[in-house]
């Protein structure tokens, strides 16, 4: 195993050590190697595969927000249809009963005997 860093020995002679500063540090770290090509390619393959991911989770979610949509949309037209079949049923209802309740039916009188032809 390699030594992560060396450690300068001490001078040997004043004029190097005179060379020295006070609080100078004295510890060379060694630049350790890089990231290979095949790291590179490694690393990106799999920032592409997350990014696609994050991207298709989004793609997933706005078609699941337009399929409930969707189905509220029917929701909403199927109760809206009920809603005025009941008014032309209430409607008419009240039709009737204007009818029963007029001037004109309050006049009329019932007929005394009603006969019905009868077929041999």
């Amino acid at each position: 195993m390699t030594n992560m860093y060396n450690v300068a020995t001490v001078p040997s002679n004043r004029a190097t050590a005179a060379a020295w500063r006070r609080n100078q540090n004295t510890v060379k770290f060694k630049v350790g190697h890089g990231l290979g090509p095949i790291s590179h390619t490694v690393l990106v393959a799999i920032m592409l595969a997350v990014l696609g991911l994050i991207y298709l989770t989004q793609i997933t979610r706005t078609s699941t927000y337009g399929y409930q949509m969707n189905t509220l949309n029917t929701k909403q037209q199927a109760l809206q249809t009920q809603s005025h079949d009941l008014e032309v049923e209430t409607a008419r209802l009240q039709a009737l009963e204007r009818v029963q309740q007029s001037g004109v039916a309050a006049a009329m009188t019932a007929p005394a005997q009603t006969d019905f032809a009868k077929a041999n």
